[in-house]
């Protein structure tokens, strides 16, 4: 099915990218429970997530009632990023103060999609304002568990699509990010296709512009979201995402950095390559637990490791620029990296 929106180039002007936490966090959600199996892509993320997600619960919280399996996502969890990068917090904040005609009217096409609505989603339509923030404390529970600890590498990625994407742009013209953006996608002669869309589009179904949303959970498909006054948003799988979760071998770098920092604290830096405990540290390079937290300490307050509570543990992860001192960040395209 084809369904096209009347989209004039005063919408092609009005066209940005953005950088989306909550975005992340469903099309993560989706791809991590409601899939019968996870792509071998995404394998070494979820091994690590799942087990940590069972234990608090988070597997069969509110999350799991409102990303289904079904394309459609309640269009509330996704309120429209008010800049190219905002805060998970901000988009928190746009979450709760989301209208409660809005909720009722996401979760009565929800429960058409899918029959029923579960206890927890029943109670979000009976009372959005009381439910909303206690939604808002699970998903930053879950974003804590199952993406803080590598945000700093998802969103290299993200921006990185994002840069090669404007300079495309700059050098082929706003239209041709569009045709080049996703097989579904197209614009011609002022206006927007959108290719296996079950729904039609009118100009009263979306806001002015386009939002655009690279996403590096997302899979081979897209995602819309149609709410005026809003500009329509269309989630689309970020280039580089196959060799985002793939083992990094230490580069040649790594000998340099250790005559700077020290073989400890290098080679634990190389030992992030996913988070890790202390414990799970220690045991893995043979230094003492005590000598690793000490290190860690210090690579915190250098701004190369960021800390994780997950339960009684905490995980560790390096940071964008660990990555980048490390030269680890070899998995997005060159053609795709920010200046």
């Amino acid at each position: 099915m084809l369904a096209e929106l009347a989209f004039s180039a005063g919408d092609l002007a009005q066209m940005r990218f953005a950088v989306s936490p909550l975005w992340e966090v469903v099309t993560s959600f989706r791809r991590l429970l409601n899939d019968g199996a996870v792509s071998p892509v995404y394998r070494p993320w979820a091994a690590q997530v799942r087990p940590r997600l069972a234990a608090a619960g988070l597997d069969r919280g509110w999350l799991s009632e409102l990303v289904p399996s079904s394309k459609y996502v309640p269009h509330f969890l996704n309120p429209a990023p008010a800049g190219p990068s905002p805060a998970l917090a901000a988009e928190l904040a746009a979450l709760v103060a989301a209208p409660a005609e809005t909720v009722r009217r996401n979760l009565d096409h929800l429960r058409h999609h899918q029959d029923s609505l579960g206890p927890r989603a029943r109670a979000l339509h009976a009372d959005p304002a009381a439910r909303l923030p206690r939604l808002a404390q699970e998903i930053e529970a879950y974003w804590k568990l199952a993406l803080a600890p590598y945000w700093a590498r998802i969103r290299a990625v993200l921006e990185a699509d994002v840069f090669h994407r404007a300079r495309q742009a700059a050098e082929q013209g706003a239209g041709q990010v569009i045709n080049e953006l996703h097989s579904a996608v197209r614009w011609d002669e002022n206006v927007l296709s959108l290719v296996r869309r079950t729904r039609p589009l009118t100009r009263e179904m979306a806001g002015r512009g386009l939002l655009l949303v690279p996403s590096a959970f997302l899979g081979p498909g897209l995602l819309t979201r149609m709410t005026p006054p809003d500009p329509p948003q269309i989630a689309y799988p970020a280039r580089g995402v196959g060799a985002l979760w793939a083992s990094r071998p230490p580069t040649a770098k790594a000998e340099a950095v250790a005559a700077v920092l020290g073989r400890s604290r290098t080679l634990l830096l190389t030992e992030l390559d996913a988070p890790a405990s202390t414990t799970e540290l220690a045991r893995r390079t043979g230094l003492s637990a005590a000598g690793v937290s000490q290190n860690l300490t210090a690579l915190r307050d250098a701004g190369l490791v960021s800390a994780h509570r997950a339960g009684r543990s905490v995980l560790y992860a390096r940071t964008a620029v660990a990555e980048t001192l490390l030269g680890a960040d070899q998995g997005v395209p060159t053609a795709a990296r920010p200046a």
